[in-house]
């Protein structure tokens, strides 16, 4: 039985293989699925929503980042409250909100409460992805505790894997509006498990002050960006709004690094930015990672605009970059285990990058199998050898006690990556204010765009190679 919270006490732990220990993985492992999947269905869903709705570029990019911004900018903060409220409390909350958020987006009328509504679904994601892990990591005893991640990691990866096909397929025979309202009766058995099952913890050394001023400037900073960007992309009329949503997110960026630096309780330490192995892991991320945020919104919308493949189709197009890493990341980490990150973090996104100009090459009766499947394959390939070693390189930068805060910055840096590269995307891609629903500006602008995904991904390998020089504690 738990024993009450807050007074220095604390729920008694919980062994692999008894009962109340395979609920509380459930409920984690459904929390996080519903976040996971949602990125890579609704991507499916986009061409859908622009037919239905008459949504253009612009407004099928802040269907995918109105959810990304506040995701990415409050994940941290996420966390804090969890520390500071109660784990099981916040994580409840964030799922009650991303289920209401996904009901409102399911009925939405128009693109624009669609968006807003994304965008409280991103403030649910912030509350319960680091939530849920720090759930698994308070609630299990230690010697259980890498099983019960283990798993946490291997179940929500099948999600991830038959999130995509299953999307697909309720866009091509219901509606888009289902890849939405499917998240209810997931969230109501989340909150039903949790509520029963889901033991209460916090930390009683959280501070108890939280940075929200932090997390309002990184908000509006990011959002300013994302909205500079997206606008570049319009006729000359955006000139103005681009120049002026650029500067202000400077601005506002500048603002939040100087609020750290004061803090009681910053989102983001100031001493981490003197940490040279864990600035680099993050520059070697935001580099890699904004080439993967395009690449998985566009190539879904792509397949399917430009190149007339149906839902269930694009949405298979990624099968094999989750097939391989679900096998192979074990493999991956006892290589770079072995030889370093240095390696397999050079090699690997160089190996991504040779997938994606492949793939950029699917068009109009293109052989799904060979053009498609194929390269899809050399992609993931690429990332199996990347994301193991440089998730274990983030890690390893800190000391274990601040385990927590290294992968929640890593989670952010990786976010902000893709929401801005996937602002950019009418822009790169010569695409304008209606490209995304276009077949032939889609047809001509997907190389182009994944050239430079491409391109992103090599400078990230090479990037490895100058930046990760063998350390100590990096040899074998």
């Amino acid at each position: 039985m738990a024993r009450v919270l807050g007074d220095n006490t604390a729920p008694e732990l919980l062994s692999w293989g008894e009962r109340r220990a395979r609920w509380v993985l459930v409920a984690t492992v459904l929390g996080s699925a519903l976040t996971f999947i949602d990125t890579t269905v609704v991507s499916i869903a986009l061409p859908a929503v622009g037919a239905d709705l008459g949504a253009g570029s612009t407004g099928l990019t802040w269907v995918v980042n109105g959810y990304t911004l506040t995701l990415a900018a409050l994940v941290l903060l996420g966390g804090s409250l969890g520390d500071r409220y109660g784990r099981r409390r916040i994580f409840l909350l964030g799922v009650a909100c991303f289920a209401g958020a996904s009901a409102l987006c399911g009925l939405a009328p128009d693109v624009t409460v669609l968006v807003a509504a994304r965008a409280v679904q991103g403030i649910g994601g912030a509350l319960l992805v680091p939530t849920a892990l720090a759930i698994l990591q308070s609630s299990f005893a230690p010697g259980h505790r890498a099983r019960a991640i283990g798993a946490w990691s291997g179940f929500t990866g099948v999600a991830s894997a038959v999130g995509p096909f299953a999307g697909g397929w309720l866009v091509q025979t219901t509606s888009w509006r289902w890849v939405f309202l499917v998240n209810l009766p997931v969230a109501l058995a989340v909150v039903l498990i949790a509520r029963r099952h889901v033991p209460e913890s916090r930390d009683p050394g959280a501070c108890p002050q939280l940075d929200v001023p932090g997390a309002v400037l990184l908000v509006t900073g990011l959002g300013a960006l994302t909205l500079g960007l997206t606008a570049a992309a319009g006729d000359g009329r955006s000139v103005p709004v681009t120049g002026g949503a650029l500067a202000a997110g400077a601005g506002l960026l500048a603002a939040f690094l100087l609020r750290e630096r004061r803090a009681a309780a910053p989102l983001l330490p100031p001493a981490l930015l003197g940490q040279r192995l864990f600035v680099a892991a993050n520059l070697i991320t935001f580099v890699v990672y904004a080439g993967l945020g395009a690449v998985f919104f566009v190539l879904v919308v792509a397949l399917q605009v430009g190149a007339g493949f149906p839902p269930v189709a694009a949405g298979l197009s990624l099968l094999p970059v989750t097939v391989l890493m679900l096998l192979l990341s074990p493999s991956a980490g006892a290589l770079a285990h072995r030889t370093g990150p240095r390696l397999p973090m050079t090699a690997g996104p160089l190996i991504a990058a040779l997938g994606v100009l492949l793939l950029g090459r699917a068009g109009p009766g293109a052989h799904y199998l060979l053009e498609v499947l194929l390269p899809a394959a050399v992609f993931g390939a690429g990332l199996t050898l990347l994301v193991t070693p440089l998730t274990a390189t983030v890690l390893g930068a800190l000391p274990t006690e601040q385990a927590g805060l290294a992968s929640g910055v890593n989670n952010a840096v990786a976010r902000t990556a893709g929401l801005l590269a996937v602002a950019a995307i009418p822009l790169v891609g010569g695409l304008g204010e209606t490209g995304l629903t276009d077949p032939a500006r889609v047809r001509e602008g997907f190389p182009v765009v994944m050239g430079v995904c491409a391109g992103l991904l090599a400078a990230g390998g090479l990037l490895s190679a100058a930046v990760l020089r063998p350390a100590a504690r990096d040899r074998p």
